[in-house]
């Protein structure tokens, strides 16, 4: 890829600010658009971005598969791992005000920040890895 010193000096700067929005997206899912799903998009097209600008092997670098496989897997066992502990604390799968975090509006609260910190991980490194996986076919 030719070196570009514009598109690697805005994309630099631009990052960053697409991560930052990914993590508002995430958190304020709840009560407004967005959530889990967007703000996983949202921070997957940054490393994606990331890839286009500075090449797939710079990328592959500094992400390495075992990582973002680990991500796809906890993302979600903190999805899974939340409805289990609802479930341990006397309610429903993802019954989230029954969870020993205070009052039921807090709980609920907390226990859905969780699920969109949990589906945000997986559907940002699965994303992540579908892009890599893709690049490196088109390489052989």
């Amino acid at each position: 890829m030719p070196e570009n010193i514009i598109r690697r000096t805005i994309g630099g700067m631009l990052i960053p600010l697409i991560q930052l929005y990914a993590l508002y997206v995430i958190a304020h899912g709840e009560g407004g658009p967005g959530g889990g799903f967007q703000g996983g998009v949202i921070l997957g097209s940054s490393v994606i971005l990331y890839a286009l600008i500075y090449g797939v092997e710079a990328t592959r670098k500094r992400i390495k598969q075992k990582f973002t496989d680990l991500l796809c897997s906890t993302g979600v066992f903190v999805y899974g791992g939340i409805g289990v502990l609802c479930l341990l604390a006397g309610g429903n799968y993802l019954e989230y005000d029954m969870l020993p975090l205070g009052t039921p509006e807090h709980s609920s609260h907390l226990g859905i920040l969780g699920i969109e910190i949990g589906v945000a991980i997986t559907v940002a490194s699965v994303m992540i890895t579908l892009f890599l996986e893709t690049a490196r076919r088109d390489e052989k």
